[in-house]
């Protein structure tokens, strides 16, 4: 089950620009760098990058409480995402579902990644809507950060 009010954000200015940072979108292996948060590693099963398209991504855990962890199996998250806008240089909205037979997971979040030039850079904002209630919000957040982090490495 969502919290339909739930709305996870953060944000982090890139010494990069908005072009640098939305191609990262447009190519398979350094989404994939970016995405997958600090103690994971991600493996990409399908790409297609284009509004109506999308991707189907396996994020595993690591260490040793892994196998513990995970909202399709036992350590592993997969998430089937489609694109729903991009608009070059301003904005990728994403509908993201986790592939799990738990209801808690059942409906899509949407994620916008919102870039807006700053004098030092771009700042890059992710917004999260519907985020399930089973996700805790300290442990998304972390998560973000850890994207946001992964993308300043990419970019900067």
């Amino acid at each position: 089950m969502s919290v339909k009010n739930r709305v996870d954000s953060i944000s982090r200015v890139i010494l990069a620009n908005p072009r640098a940072i939305f191609r990262t979108f447009l190519d398979k292996e350094t989404l994939l760098a970016w995405r997958a948060p600090e103690g994971m590693t991600a493996e990409m099963k399908v790409f297609d990058p284009r509004v109506g398209g999308g991707y189907r991504m396996v994020l595993r855990y690591q260490g040793e409480d892994a196998a513990a962890q995970g909202k399709s199996r036992p350590g592993e998250d997969e998430v089937a995402v489609a694109f729903l806008e991009m608009h070059a240089e301003e904005r990728v909205v994403e509908s993201v579902h986790f592939v799990s037979d738990d209801p808690l997971f059942a409906e899509p979040m949407i994620l916008t990644t919102i870039l807006e030039k700053d004098r030092d850079g771009t700042k890059v904002t992710l917004r999260a809507e519907n985020v399930p209630e089973a996700i805790l919000a300290e442990d998304h957040k972390a998560g973000m950060l850890s994207a946001l982090r992964n993308l300043a490495r990419l970019t900067e």
